[in-house]
């Protein structure tokens, strides 16, 4: 059985309600976040509650708990999952923040502000082979987002619709253009690898600043592999040699074919299989408790 939190209680599923006058119902007037625990430890926790933190900042929302507070519940939850997770213990954390219920629907905040608070946790299943051995597909479209992407809100019916049309197309994702530039994924940050140095957009409003995105560099740096943080135009994109999309939940992913049009030789790259071995080497040593 499935335990939720939900505003101070950890509960089944089943019996978590949310009330309709809920403004993250009415107005997706919130926040979320996703965090990997491998092992039943947390992935890269500070750094996830940063971001959570500058979102709630981004839509002028207070924090409704404080770092000891998040991580009390979060491990919390890891445990009252554990039966669900597998040997492994790997689990995805889902957390979500809105400025909670008001008695009138109102654009205006309301003056007493009342969180709802919800969290949950699922089983993360094992990496699909296929995906190492072939990649995937995706396609380009405009980018038809608001101006402030690095707010990570619940307000993604955009991201929705970017995503389905990949979807209808055959492809996994969608990249998002604007202004002639590859800005990040419909739920995933990109990456391109041109003659053996890794590349990826700067950190700008119109981008999610990603988790996994960070550690890539990190890791990129420590293991003496070139990188380089700048705009990637469209046409760049479609000559790279390599491309891949990150996230938490994801990981590092392979992209073969864009646009219906092979990726390189069309298969997973070299460089994307160094940084695969660098991620799976980092997990570990979170499992061991020897990284965060």
């Amino acid at each position: 059985m499935s335990i939720v939190y939900l505003n101070g209680d950890f509960l089944p599923i089943e019996d978590a309600c949310v009330s309709v006058t809920d403004r993250g119902f009415l107005f997706g007037d919130g926040v979320y976040e996703v965090i990997p625990a491998y092992g039943g430890r947390l992935f890269r926790l500070p750094h996830h509650l940063q971001r959570l933190q500058d979102s709630l900042d981004g839509i002028r929302l207070d924090n409704p708990l404080d770092t000891a507070g998040w991580t009390v519940l979060l491990e919390t939850l890891l445990e009252r999952n554990r039966d669900r997770a597998g040997d492994n213990n790997d689990q995805s954390l889902y957390l979500q923040v809105t400025r909670g219920t008001a008695r009138r629907r109102d654009h205006a905040f309301p003056a007493e502000v009342r969180h709802t608070v919800y969290a949950c946790a699922n089983p993360i299943p094992a990496p699909d082979p296929a995906l190492e051995r072939d990649g995937v597909a995706a396609i380009t479209l405009d980018d038809i987002r608001w101006a402030w992407c690095n707010i990570k809100a619940i307000t993604l019916l955009p991201n929705v619709l970017l995503r389905q049309q990949a979807g209808e197309r055959g492809a996994a994702e969608a990249i998002l253009i604007r202004d002639g530039k590859a800005i990040e994924a419909s739920s995933s940050n990109i990456f391109i690898v041109e003659q053996g140095v890794i590349v990826t957009p700067p950190k700008s409003p119109v981008m999610l600043p990603g988790i996994t995105r960070d550690l890539v560099l990190e890791l990129a740096a420590q293991h003496g592999l070139a990188s380089r943080e700048e705009d990637i135009g469209e046409q760049r994109l479609h000559a790279a040699d390599e491309v891949w999309i990150t996230s938490s939940t994801r990981e590092i992913v392979p992209v073969t074919r864009l646009d219906n049009r092979p990726v390189g030789d069309g298969r997973p790259g070299p460089v994307w299989r160094a940084m695969l071995g660098h991620y799976r080497a980092y997990k570990a040593a979170v499992r061991r408790g020897d990284a965060d």
